[in-house]
């Protein structure tokens, strides 16, 4: 037998959504609590595509490619915090392609910032060209 309903039962108050619901199967010891998945952002994507680019028949394993995301977000933290510092320097409160560019120059070593300034630029102006 269903349980009687009551006037007020299954009205929800005005000017408020329903609350989504989630359908996944929760473990035993969780049971009651919502668990929310951890979205992890990474370039691991980014550098698979650039992998197959170079060599198409080469897989990479789940450590040498954490390794790849650390290498990658080390570069980054190391080159925008140049930038920023540049930027300072000139009374500049925006970062421009030219302080990203002076940042690589300054951080990579030799040939690699030659090679990293030569591929910047073609992206930047493949970039303003489709605007």
């Amino acid at each position: 037998m269903p349980p009687k309903e009551t006037p007020t039962a299954g009205k929800k108050p005005a000017g408020k959504a329903p609350a989504k619901k989630t359908t996944e199967k929760k473990p035993k010891s969780d049971q009651g609590k919502k668990r929310k998945a951890i979205r992890k952002e990474t370039y691991s994507t980014y550098i698979y595509k650039v992998l197959k680019q170079v060599h198409p028949d080469t897989g990479i394993s789940n450590k040498a490619m954490s390794i790849m995301n650390s290498f990658v977000n080390d570069i980054f933290e190391r080159i925008a915090s140049e930038a920023s510092k540049l930027a300072g320097y000139n009374k500049r409160s925006t970062i421009s392609s030219r302080e990203i560019q002076t940042s690589v120059r300054l951080i990579l070593p030799g040939e690699l910032a030659k090679h990293a300034v030569s591929e910047g630029t073609k992206a930047v102006t493949k970039y303003q060209s489709s605007k």
